[in-house]
C-alpha cells in the first residue's frame, strides 16, 4: 500500500509540473545496446507463419526519445521493464522504471528533480528517514554533489583523470593504481572492468549516507547515451543518485549526434560479443530519432528501490505485488 501511495504522489507531482504521462511498448527491435545489459527475447509470429525475434525492453528510453523527436516536450512514464541475469535484494527480472524527460533544460535540473522525489516518497509514506542494512539517509536533506573523480580520490585513493590522458582510457595506468587495493584483477580486464570493480567495491557502499549523493561527471567512455561536457570533454553530462549505498537513478544530458550514437553502440556491442559471445541489433529508428531530438535531459529511476526505501523494506520483492517465481530455485 505504501508503494501505491508513492506511485500516486509521483503522478500528481509530474502532472502538476506540466508533464504528460506516456505508455511505451514493451516489445522493441533492440533491448538496448549496453555491453552488460541483458535482454529477454520474444518470438513474434505472423498469421501466415513467419517469425521474427523482438525483445522486451530493458528501459523505455528508446521509445521516449522517439516521442521527443516527434514533438513531446515534457514526458514521464512508469514502465514495467525486463532484464535477464538480474535477481537479488535489489534486482528482479521484471521491475518498474520511472523515466522523465525535459526538452530545452539541462541535466542539473534533473538533480533538483531527484531531491524532490526523495522527499515526496518520504512524505507519502510518513518516513522520517530511509534506512537499509544499517545505513541511514535523510530524504529531506539537499543531496551532496560529488564528481566521480572526487569519489575515486576520496574512497579509493585513485587519481582517475590521470588514467584518461586526452580523454582516452589507459588500462595500464588504472591497473597500476588498482593493484594496491587488494581487489581481484583478471589479465584481460579492460579499463571499464577495472573502473566498475572499484566503483562497486570501494565507492558505492559509501555513497548516500546521512543524505543522498549525486555522483556526477562520469568519464565519457562510461556514458553511452550522454553528451560530453563542454567544459571538459573527458567527462560526460551523466549523474547517478545514491541513497544508503543503493543506486536509485541514472540521468543524462542527452546525446543528439546520430553518428556518435551509432559509433558508441557499435563499440558496446563489440564488447558484448567479446565478453558474452552475442550482441543485439541496433534500432535504426532510434538512431534516426537521435538526429531529430531537440536538446534534452532525461532520467531513469528504479521505482521499486525507491518504494523499498520509503516503506522500510529490505528487498524489492517485498514491495512488488506479485514477484516473478524463480524457476532456478
Amino acid at each position: 500500500m505504501k508503494r501505491n501511495r508513492v506511485r500516486a504522489a509521483i503522478r500528481r507531482h509530474f502532472e502538476a509540473g506540466g508533464f504528460v504521462e506516456v505508455e511505451t511498448s514493451a516489445l522493441q527491435v533492440s533491448p538496448g545496446n549496453e555491453a552488460h545489459l541483458h535482454g529477454i527475447a520474444a518470438r513474434l509470429e505472423s498469421i501466415d507463419g513467419r517469425a521474427a525475434e523482438l525483445f522486451l525492453h530493458t528501459s523505455p528510453e528508446f521509445a521516449c526519445k522517439k516521442l521527443l523527436a516527434a514533438g513531446e516536450t515534457r514526458i514521464f512514464t512508469l514502465a514495467p521493464v525486463y532484464r535477464n541475469r538480474e535477481r537479488g535484494p535489489l534486482h528482479h527480472p521484471e521491475f518498474t522504471m520511472l523515466e522523465w524527460y525535459r526538452t530545452g533544460e539541462t541535466y542539473q535540473v534533473l538533480m533538483d528533480d531527484c531531491g524532490a522525489l526523495l522527499a515526496l516518497a518520504a512524505e507519502a509514506t510518513g518516513a522520517a528517514a530511509f534506512t537499509w542494512r544499517g545505513r541511514t539517509a535523510d530524504p529531506f536533506a539537499v543531496p551532496e554533489r560529488l564528481t566521480v573523480a572526487e569519489a575515486f580520490a576520496r574512497h579509493a585513493g585513485i587519481d582517475l583523470m590521470a588514467t584518461l590522458p586526452g580523454g582516452e582510457p589507459d588500462t595500464a595506468r588504472l591497473r597500476d593504481q588498482v593493484l594496491g587495493l587488494g581487489l581481484r584483477i583478471a589479465p584481460d580486464d579492460s579499463w571499464s572492468d577495472l573502473f566498475s570493480r572499484v566503483l562497486s567495491d570501494r565507492i558505492e557502499p559509501r555513497l548516500g549516507r546521512g543524505r543522498a549523493t549525486i555522483l556526477t561527471d562520469y568519464p565519457a567512455c562510461e556514458a553511452a547515451l550522454a553528451r560530453r561536457k563542454a567544459s571538459d570533454p573527458r567527462v560526460s553530462e551523466r549523474f547517478e543518485l545514491y541513497v544508503c549505498g543503493i543506486e536509485l537513478a541514472n540521468a543524462f544530458g542527452e546525446l543528439t549526434d546520430p553518428q556518435e550514437q551509432r559509433r558508441r553502440f557499435e563499440a558496446e556491442m563489440a564488447e558484448k560479443e567479446r565478453v558474452y559471445g552475442r550482441s543485439y541489433p541496433i534500432d535504426e529508428d532510434f538512431i534516426a530519432a537521435v538526429g531529430e531530438m531537440p536538446a534534452a535531459s532525461g532520467a531513469a529511476l528504479g521505482f521499486d528501490r525507491l518504494a523499498m526505501l520509503a516503506a522500510g523494506a529490505e528487498r524489492i520483492d517485498q514491495v512488488i505485488w506479485a514477484p516473478v517465481a524463480d524457476p532456478f530455485g
